[in-house]
């Protein structure tokens, strides 16, 4: 293959990682809250669901055929209600005596990884991405370019992932988060219940259509 592909590809992974979405806050408040290690932490956890949703969009464009929907209209449900309560939480949030909110998250591997395998914006955004960039030439792509293309899109991966730590671990995003970090996190909370709505508004529909 050309290796405008794997540049495509790679770019598509890095700006897949880079759009904001729930994942993206959750990282800026555990790493700006709790430091880098914590924010990769997160980050490693996360990589799982980066491969599973870009590895499905790249066949869904070599194959150009329809995976079904039901499978998608689940996770929909699961994620929104996951997201949704995550929201609750942060809202209800309140700080200690020490002044400090107590949220603190014990295993961000954990936490990165149900967020990379329940993000709403999983398949969608990885889709559009990488059709954007790599549509054009579908039509020369083989199952066999399947594999290369997503270690390409894993570079792009680690590069932003590298981008997005360096940022949380700033000196002043740190100060920052730390001096609003209550409505930080409450303005957050509002953010991932309106994601984890809009994904049960979707997902629903299809659902009842079926039963």
């Amino acid at each position: 293959m050309d290796f405008s592909l794997y540049l495509a590809a790679a770019l598509a992974g890095a700006a897949y990682v880079l759009t904001p979405g729930p994942a993206f806050l959750a990282l800026l408040g555990i790493g700006a809250g709790q430091g880098r290690r914590a924010g990769l932490g997160f980050i490693a956890g996360h990589f799982a669901g980066d491969i599973v949703w870009s590895a499905l969009a790249l066949v869904a464009i070599i194959g150009s055929a329809s995976l079904g929907t039901l499978v998608f209209d689940l996770l929909g449900v699961v994620c929104g209600c996951y997201l949704v309560w995550l929201g609750t939480r942060a809202l209800r949030a309140r700080p200690g005596a020490d002044g400090r909110l107590s949220s603190d998250v014990r295993r961000p591997y954990l936490r990165g990884l149900a967020f990379g395998l329940t993000n709403p914006k999983g398949y969608p955004v990885a889709l559009a991405m990488f059709t954007a960039l790599l549509a054009a030439q579908a039509a020369h792509l083989s199952w066999a370019a399947l594999p290369p293309l997503l270690a390409a899109a894993c570079a792009g991966f680690l590069a932003a992932d590298v981008i997005l730590l360096w940022v949380i671990g700033v000196a002043p995003v740190r100060r920052l988060y730390r001096r609003h970090e209550l409505w930080v996190t409450r303005i957050s909370g509002a953010i991932f219940i309106g994601f984890g709505l809009q994904a049960l508004a979707h997902a629903g529909p299809g659902l009842l259509r079926r039963s």
